[in-house]
């Protein structure tokens, strides 16, 4: 006897997710649209950018560490200090992305330092957390342990946040050094995420072509942004691949709710596949990096004239 066929998995969650996302989408537009208002100041222009990306770094990393810290059953008290820390970045990058002429208070500079600092200190967490297993640096422990790379999100929006204060600080070297190390620095935050976002898609052997786009998309616009940062010739090339990033870090949630959607049970045994299936809030992080990497370009072109 033939056993009774299993109904096929609804998609009007995922059709809920993806308007979701479409709205936050449209949100997070609108936010950009308002710290970017036209100004003469190319140095406040950078820190609203920088501020910005920072504030959604702090988003992406607020979120995904709770789920991941939620898997983990907060087993140690110390778990809840990762998105602890992610909400105070989010408070201070969004101030700076709003005020951005007083990005250099001690205050917000401050809190992003402390965010920035926890972060450094959450890769050292993690590593002890690979390393204390059985096996210690083999290949499952590192694909089903502490995500090794995960808290430098944290180091890299405290970072935004206090390079943002330095754009309004009035010294010399902001117009000639500054833009060149930023950009760097943008770039460096684009290989890091490219390789996190890359180990993980190989665990899951890279089963959709979708895949690929965060491990060809963001390398190109990182070397391109490190390009523009010697020769201004590059810069033409890198703000369509980093518009292009921002885009994947909008639609990569999208992706990663149809690959939930996909897993045994799908949408319908939600509470289970946001733990288990690809994780919603991690590709933002790439809008954040794109968004600061776009408002360091004209201060690029303006310190090689």
């Amino acid at each position: 006897m033939l056993a009774p066929r299993q109904p096929e998995p609804s998609h009007r969650p995922l059709v809920a997710v993806a308007a979701a996302t479409l709205a936050t989408a449209a949100g997070i537009g609108w936010l950009l649209q308002r710290a970017w208002k036209p100004s003469g100041d190319t140095n406040h222009r950078a820190a609203q950018a920088l501020g910005a990306g920072a504030a959604i770094l702090c988003v992406s990393v607020a979120l995904d560490s709770a789920l991941e810290h939620y898997r983990g059953e907060f087993e140690d008290r110390v778990m809840f200090v990762g998105p602890t820390m992610a909400l105070l970045g989010i408070g201070a990058a969004t101030y700076i992305a709003f005020r951005p002429e007083r990005a250099n208070h001690p205050l917000p500079k401050l809190a992003l330092f402390t965010v920035g600092a926890t972060g450094l200190i959450g890769l050292g967490f993690h590593a002890y957390n690979i390393l204390k297993r059985p096996g210690e640096l083999d290949a499952l422990n590192l694909f089903y342990g502490a995500p090794a790379g995960a808290p430098a999100a944290l180091t890299l929006a405290g970072l935004y946040g206090v390079i943002a204060g330095e754009m309004v600080s009035g010294r010399d070297y902001v117009r000639t050094r500054l833009p060149r190390h930023t950009a760097a620095l943008i770039a460096f935050s684009l290989v890091g995420t490219v390789a996190e976002a890359g180990f993980l898609h190989f665990r899951g052997a890279f089963q959709d072509p979708a895949m690929y786009a965060p491990v060809t998309i963001p390398p190109l616009a990182a070397l391109s942004i490190g390009a523009a940062a010697l020769n201004p010739r590059a810069i033409s090339l890198a703000e369509p691949l980093l518009k292009a990033t921002a885009v994947l870090g909008i639609a990569g949630p999208m992706f990663h709710a149809y690959g939930i959607h996909r897993n045994m049970g799908g949408w319908r045994n939600w509470s289970q596949m946001i733990l288990q299936g690809p994780p919603l809030p991690a590709p933002p992080a790439f809008l954040g990096i794109a968004a600061a990497g776009l408002g360091i370009l004209p201060l690029l072109r303006e310190a090689q004239e």
